[in-house]
């Protein structure tokens, strides 16, 4: 049963850190390799870059929400509504 969990290539698994600027303060985020593929596929429908996607995402939660405790889980999660909604191929943002 576990078998397409457990065989999975470890490479997807496997966390990488990405240093960039979101709204003008320098970070960085560690995520697990298969997300930030899918944050890039986002950001590539977008027609922006991660980093300008990250960081149009951060100020639109700063908005909505204030700080978030946890941003990583934040993008985490927006990966899974991404695929949820089925968004992937054609992801309609809100406007800035």
């Amino acid at each position: 049963m576990c078998q397409i969990f457990a065989g999975q290539d470890p490479q997807r698994y496997q966390s990488t850190t990405r240093r960039l600027r979101l709204n003008g303060h320098s970070t960085s985020i560690r995520l697990e390799n298969s997300f930030w593929a899918i944050l890039d596929e986002i950001a590539a429908t977008e027609g922006v870059t991660t980093p300008a996607f990250l960081s149009r995402l951060h100020s639109e939660v700063l908005e909505l929400h204030g700080e978030p405790v946890n941003f990583t889980s934040l993008l985490r999660c927006a990966c899974l509504v991404f695929i949820e909604t089925g968004r992937r191929g054609g992801v309609a943002m809100a406007a800035e």
